[in-house]
């Protein structure tokens, strides 16, 4: 887990235990009149509890997606993805050479020419139009 995994962590269990009452080192339940029980308070820290969590969520979904995403595409890389297509090798095959996603490479092909728009197995985020390529 990295320092800033740990920071966040860390932030989140103080966070955690003051939205419940209790002295985060302690363990001790604080005063009825402390300002962590102020309603402007609790709702900010909880608003905080929440953006953490959804930081993190994001942080794991990035950490599972291929290490070139958003990388710029070199003419080298270009080339060999020509020449793959044109063997017709699996656009999910393609992806995992290139270490991108199936969207990024049939998006690639798509500008280079070989792929139209309807071809595309992945469309945007809210249909899945069919496709002419197997992603398997």
């Amino acid at each position: 887990m990295s320092a800033r995994n740990n920071q966040f962590q860390r932030a989140r269990t103080i966070l955690d235990s003051l939205v419940q009452g209790v002295h985060p080192r302690t363990g001790s339940e604080l005063p009825k009149d402390s300002i962590v029980n102020e309603i402007d308070v609790s709702r900010a820290m909880a608003t905080a509890l929440f953006a953490l969590d959804r930081m993190g969520a994001r942080a794991a979904r990035r950490a599972q997606l291929p290490k070139s995403v958003g990388k710029a595409w070199t003419e080298e890389e270009e080339q060999r993805l020509r020449e793959e297509f044109a063997r017709n090798e699996p656009i999910a095959q393609i992806a995992a050479k290139h270490a991108r996603t199936i969207r990024a490479i049939e998006l690639r092909l798509e500008k280079l020419g070989l792929l139209r728009g309807d071809e595309r197995t992945i469309g945007n985020s809210f249909t899945r139009p069919s496709g002419r390529r197997d992603n398997t």
